[in-house]
């Protein structure tokens, strides 16, 4: 479908398109957090991913590629609102020392409510760590950071989410 998409056939377009969208809207979502955001990035993103389909090696599947291009625009989209992720190079912590954080059995619903309430730096790294799979070498390279900050920053945005929850 994507050889046929880079001939210029239109259908084969829409059925990627259609085949993605919805996941990629769920995933700008997380990291926008309005509706409004996520549907401009998008559409920017499908925009962009049909412009560079030569540049598509099939290194991954089209969705992954497409999911990376998606993330990454929201992640510009966040820094150019001024929203930064704080780099804690100063600030090394051994969280290896530290006592686990026992946690109750709680809805998806109250999962869900806590991470939007999070600060939009740490909602990134909790959406990047544990709803998109990414481990803190990818986060850092992502979001531009060091793996050892990636790590810190996701203690921190666990540890917010776990109050944000149990305020709830």
């Amino acid at each position: 479908m994507v050889e046929q998409c880079k001939a210029g056939n239109a259908s084969s377009q829409y059925e990627l398109y259609s085949r993605y969208v919805d996941a990629m809207y769920n995933v700008g979502l997380r990291f926008l957090g309005n509706t409004e955001d996520a549907e401009d990035i998008v559409q920017d993103s499908f925009v962009d991913a049909f412009k560079n389909l030569d540049n598509f090696k099939y290194e991954s599947s089209f969705g992954a590629w497409l999911k990376r291009i998606v993330i990454n625009k929201s992640i510009n989209h966040l820094k150019a609102k001024r929203i930064p992720v704080v780099p804690m190079e100063g600030h090394e912590f051994h969280l290896a020392d530290e006592e686990p954080i026992e946690a109750e059995a709680t809805d998806i619903k109250k999962v869900k409510k806590g991470i939007a309430l999070l600060p939009d730096g740490y909602r990134e790294i909790i959406n990047l760590y544990l709803i998109e799979g990414y481990d803190h070498v990818e986060i850092g390279e992502i979001l531009g950071i060091s793996t050892s900050t990636s790590k810190s920053q996701y203690h921190r945005a666990k540890k917010k989410l776990l109050e944000i929850i149990n305020e709830l």
